[in-house]
C-alpha cells in the first residue's frame, strides 16, 4: 500500500480540522450510534471489558482485557463491535471497541451502531483515540476539574465524526493494522534492549555497592538478606544509629497568614532520573508556618524517600539533596533521612537506589489498598558502609559505568518517542483524510 493525498477536498468546520476529502461525510454520533443500557441479571460469569482501554481499573494500566466478577448482576451487557467508553475517563482516551460478547462496568457507556448506518468499528476506534478527537470529547465532558469530568451519552451524541465510504474505512483499517504492528514490533524490540540494559545497570550497581572495587579484598559474612558477604573492613550499621528520620506536615495549600515556600513533592523524588535534588529544579509554591519552615527545610546530604506507593514494587524510591535548598521544604508524602556522620552523597544515592534495597522495602511494606513503610522498617534497616575515601571511589566508578549505559538508554528512549509520535501522526493523518491509502 502507498500513501498519497486525495484529489479533491472540501471545507469543514470542526474546530480541530478544516478540510476532508470531498466524498467523505461529517456525521453526528447520534446518527451513527444508539446507547445500550440493558443490564445483566445472571450469576457468576466472566466479566469482559474492552482491549486497549486506557485509564481503567486499575487507572494506571493502559490495557485491560478481561477479569472475573463475583456476580454479573447490575453490569451492562455488550456485544462484539460495540463501542465502550469509560464515562469518567473519556478525556484520557479510555475507550475501545469490544472484542467480545459479554458484560462491562455500569460506569461505561455502551454504544451500538444503527442498522441503517454502514461503518467499521475498527476505523472509529482509530479515529476516537486520536489526540484531537480526545480533546473534542474533553470539551464536551461535564465537570469542573479533569478528575471529575464525565462524558455523558447526550454530550457524546453531539460530537461530530468523520466518516469515509465503507470500503475506504476497511482499506484504512487494513493499512493501519499492518503499519502499527510494524511500528509496535520496533518499539517492543527497543524496549527489550532497554530492559536488558537496565538489568545490567542494576547488576553493576549491586556488585560494586556491596562488594567494592578491590577484587582481592577479604570478605566477611553479611547479615543483609540477598547479600552473602561484604568486605571485611566495612561496617554494617543500623540506619537509626547514624541518622534521624522525620515526617512532615506540609501540604500543597497556600494558607492565609503563612509564608510562601517551595515544596519538594512525591513526584519530584519518584520521577527524578538522576535521583538528585538541586536548586535548579522547579518546585511547587505553597505556604508553611514558622515551625514547619524551621523543622522541615532541606539541607545538603538529606535523603528523601517515598514511604508509600500504589504498588509494592514502586515503594521506597529515594533521591539525595545535593546542595542546601533555598526556602524549600518537603511534603507530607515523603520521609527525610538526615545523617549524623560524613557520607559521600553519590554513594548514598546508589546505595538507596538498587534492586536489593527495593526488594527489602517491597517485602517490608504493609497495607492492601496503598502499601506503606513504617518507621520501624527504616530503623531496623542495616546498611554496609566502607571508609569515606572508598565511598568516593565507588561512587566515581559507578558514575562512569552507569553514565555510559544511561546515554545508550537515552538514545533508545528518543527512538521509542520518535516511533510513538510517528504512530500517532500516521493514524491521525490517515483517518482524517490528510493522507490517502492506495493499493
Amino acid at each position: 500500500m502507498k500513501i498519497k493525498s486525495y484529489n479533491n477536498y472540501k471545507n469543514v468546520d470542526l474546530g480541530w480540522l478544516s478540510e476532508i476529502p470531498h466524498h467523505w461525510k461529517i456525521q453526528r454520533n447520534k446518527d451513527i450510534f444508539f446507547e445500550v443500557s440493558e443490564k445483566s441479571k445472571e450469576g457468576k460469569e466472566l466479566l469482559l471489558t474492552v482491549s486497549h482501554l486506557t485509564g481503567v481499573t486499575p487507572r494506571k494500566e493502559k490495557t485491560v482485557n478481561m477479569f472475573f466478577a463475583d456476580s454479573m448482576e447490575g453490569y451492562k451487557l455488550c456485544k462484539k463491535e460495540d463501542l465502550i467508553i469509560n464515562t469518567m475517563w473519556a478525556w484520557m482516551g479510555a475507550l475501545g471497541v469490544s472484542k467480545h460478547d459479554g458484560i462491562c462496568s455500569p460506569a461505561y457507556g455502551v454504544y451500538r451502531g444503527l442498522n441503517l448506518f454502514d461503518f467499521s468499528s475498527d476505523y472509529l476506534e482509530y479515529l476516537f483515540t486520536t489526540p484531537n478527537y480526545i480533546m473534542e470529547m474533553t470539551r464536551y465532558s461535564k465537570g469542573i476539574v479533569s478528575s471529575r469530568l464525565r462524558l455523558y451519552p447526550s454530550e457524546f451524541f453531539q460530537i461530530n465524526s468523520i466518516i469515509p465510504p465503507i470500503e475506504t474505512q476497511k482499506e484504512i483499517v487494513r493499512f493501519l493494522k499492518l503499519k502499527t504492528k510494524q511500528i509496535d514490533n520496533k518499539i517492543n524490540l527497543l524496549s527489550r534492549k532497554k530492559s536488558t540494559l537496565n538489568e545490567l545497570r542494576k547488576a553493576i550497581i549491586s556488585e560494586i555497592i556491596y562488594g567494592g572495587t578491590n577484587k582481592n579484598a577479604v570478605f566477611k559474612k553479611s547479615k543483609i538478606e540477598g547479600i552473602e558477604s561484604i568486605p571485611k573492613h566495612w561496617n554494617l550499621i543500623r540506619l537509626k544509629d547514624i541518622s534521624t528520620i522525620s515526617t512532615s506536615s506540609v501540604n500543597k495549600k497556600i494558607e492565609e497568614g503563612e509564608d510562601l515556600v517551595s515544596l519538594v513533592n512525591y513526584t519530584d523524588v519518584y520521577n527524578s532520573l538522576t535521583k538528585e535534588i538541586r536548586n535548579s529544579s522547579k518546585f511547587m509554591i505553597v505556604s508553611a508556618n514558622k515551625l514547619q519552615i524551621n523543622d522541615k527545610k532541606l539541607c545538603k546530604g538529606d535523603l528523601l524517600i517515598t514511604p508509600s506507593s500504589e504498588t509494592i514494587e514502586d515503594i521506597g524510591v529515594s533521591a539525595v539533596v545535593m546542595e542546601d535548598l533555598e526556602n524549600t521544604l518537603y511534603s507530607y508524602h515523603l520521609l527525610r533521612i538526615r545523617f549524623s556522620i560524613k557520607l559521600d552523597l553519590k554513594f548514598i544515592k546508589y546505595l538507596f537506589n538498587n534492586h536489593l534495597i527495593q526488594y527489602y522495602f517491597s517485602k517490608s511494606a504493609q497495607g492492601t489498598t496503598r502499601p506503606i513503610l513504617g518507621l520501624n522498617v527504616f530503623n531496623s534497616m542495616q546498611i554496609p558502609l566502607p571508609p569515606y575515601e572508598e565511598q568516593v571511589e565507588i561512587a566515581n566508578i559507578l558514575e562512569e559505568k552507569t553514565s555510559k549505559i544511561d546515554k545508550i538508554i537515552s538514545k533508545i528512549d528518543e527512538q521509542i518517542n520518535t516511533l510513538t509520535e510517528f504512530r500517532k501522526i500516521l493514524i491521525n493523518d490517515v483517518v482524517t483524510g490528510k493522507m490517502r491509502v492506495a493499493e
